[in-house]
């Protein structure tokens, strides 16, 4: 099968590379960054590239808006495909921002954080895929199972959900690592000392669910390790309203009952 990406970011790299590793052949890359464009068309050895204004129905047989979410709606404005189908890569956006711009339309969002200085190479990565017809369904399956083994459909409500929950467990657990971090730091501790209980913690994951592995002082109720906590943290209000926060959201999931 062939593809096109509009895009030269992180998920249009992903893209790219798994697809092209996956037998498919990439006929075009487009975007507003010259040199972002002609550095992945390269990569892909693709046949062709150029400006958002060379885009072209029949290019290929799927094309990729892999851009900023924000930005596709504007991007999808300017297309208008009637053989070539149009997917979008995002997770929380509806497919009905690019359905009045193709006639097949599909969207497949890898549930990951990817980077293109660190792409994944493995095939554990959760896509989910939507689709406006039966051609565009069977093209973005075909194209997912070449990227994937957890391949799943997903409407866009699941996708807003499933987004909100990939924050919650990877965002803003790498920002509690950070604030860790910078905590170390400030008081000449290596990090490195967190990492054995970071990995027991999600060591623990693959064990069972973790509302039965939630361990510390809000779920206790220890309210004197809690002060001294409030104590330590004064002088830095931000740091306290999220841990005021978090402790608050642990003692009214557990009501303290758990020791």
């Amino acid at each position: 099968m062939t593809f096109s990406i509009i895009g030269t970011g992180n998920i249009a790299w992903f893209f790219g590379k798994r697809l092209a590793a996956g037998g498919h052949r990439c006929k075009a890359i487009y975007g507003r960054d010259a040199i972002a464009v002609g550095e992945l068309a390269e990569a892909l050895l693709s046949i062709k590239s150029g400006g958002l204004d060379t885009i072209k129905d029949g290019d290929a047989d799927v094309c990729f808006i892999a851009v900023s979410d924000q930005a596709i709606a504007q991007i999808a404005g300017g297309i208008s495909f009637k053989k070539t189908v149009l997917v979008h890569t995002a997770g929380a956006l509806s497919i009905d921002a690019i359905k009045d711009s193709a006639t097949d339309c599909a969207v497949l969002w890898p549930v990951s954080s990817v980077t293109k200085t660190n792409l994944p190479a493995y095939r554990n990565i959760p896509c989910g895929w939507e689709a406006s017809s039966e051609k565009a369904a069977k093209y973005v399956q075909a194209l997912g199972h070449s990227i994937t083994d957890i391949l799943f459909e997903a409407k866009v409500e699941q996708r807003k959900w499933l987004h909100l929950a990939a924050v919650f467990c990877n965002n803003f657990t790498n920002h509690l690592f950070t604030i860790s971090e910078q905590m170390c730091n400030e008081n000449q501790i290596p990090f490195d000392t967190l990492m054995p209980i970071i990995e027991q913690t999600f060591k623990k994951l693959g064990a069972g669910s973790p509302q039965q592995s939630q361990t510390g002082p809000a779920v206790r109720g220890d309210e004197n390790t809690l002060t001294a906590h409030r104590e330590l943290l004064a002088a830095f209000p931000g740091r306290l309203e999220i841990y005021d926060a978090i402790t608050n959201s642990i003692k009214d999931m557990y009501g303290n009952t758990k020791a």
